[in-house]
């Protein structure tokens, strides 16, 4: 029993080590200052961390989120913003030895006119291609699923001319990881991609004095979507206060919105 046990270990941990990872080396929000009919170049650096030869391919698609966590990876074109015509990958397919590193090249190409200043974008999806092998317990294939990557690709376009607008959707107290955390929904309803911070400074209710204020971590924000912006607030008590809301980017643009708070000790 005890051989059948180390036996099963071995297989498990032999198994593990031969299956192949795809890493992105060189970041996912790939950014350009752009300016019209000019031609700028961008690569993707993939890493197979693996032990196995791994296929990997790369392709275009348009992609916003929201507040609440929704995701979309749409088809190219279904995002009025979309540049992904302007970009071209010089090879949609890349096979990988173990531990082997390449890069992916790309060009975009930004057209004579575009249509508005501001932010246009996309993103290059990096996805390993996973053989389908025939199952020998039922009929039919296993398929393994597999962990992409998406790359954005931001081009912005006459920056002096566009500005992000933030706009406070909501904001709730919930406990998260044992901890009361207000979640601030921040939209953009400008044309610009900004990078904001969101900071939520409490007052008594009563005397208006000072209690604290709280920062949460920078998170890109591009135009016409939504984020929720987290903040830890655990060491304020229980009770009622009066708040200001600020959302500001990094330049120093700032927007406030004052609010009634409750914090609950549950």
């Amino acid at each position: 029993m005890i051989k059948r046990i180390f036996l099963l270990m071995f297989l498990m941990l032999q198994f593990s080590f031969l299956y192949a990872g795809i890493v992105v080396l060189n970041g996912l929000t790939h950014t350009y200052k752009v300016e019209n009919g000019k031609v700028y170049k961008g690569k993707v650096s993939i890493e197979n961390t693996g032990n196995t030869l791994q296929s990997v391919k790369l392709f275009l698609q348009d992609f916003s989120y929201k507040a609440d966590g929704t995701i979309s990876y749409t088809a190219m074109h279904t995002n009025s913003r979309t540049n992904s015509d302007w970009i071209k990958l010089n090879t949609n397919l890349v096979t990988l030895k173990a531990k082997e590193k390449t890069d992916v090249f790309y060009e975009i190409t930004i057209p004579d006119r575009p249509a508005d200043s501001g932010s246009y974008w996309s993103v290059i999806i990096v996805e390993p291609v996973e053989d389908i092998k025939p199952s020998n317990d039922k009929a039919g294939v296993n398929i393994t699923s597999v962990v992409r990557y998406a790359i954005q690709v931001i081009t912005d376009y006459e920056t002096e001319r566009a500005k992000p607008d933030l706009k406070f959707e909501n904001v709730k107290i919930e406990k998260e990881d044992g901890r009361q955390t207000a979640k601030i929904a921040i939209a953009n309803n400008g044309n610009l991609y900004c990078k904001p911070t969101a900071t939520i400074e409490i007052y008594n209710r009563k005397t208006g004095e000072r209690l604290g204020s709280y920062t949460s971590i920078q998170m890109g924000l591009l135009p016409q979507t939504s984020k929720s912006f987290h903040i830890d607030i655990s060491k304020v008590p229980a009770g009622q206060y009066k708040a200001v809301l600020i959302a500001t980017d990094e330049d120093e643009n700032a927007f406030a919105l004052n609010v009634e708070l409750e914090v609950k000790n549950d």
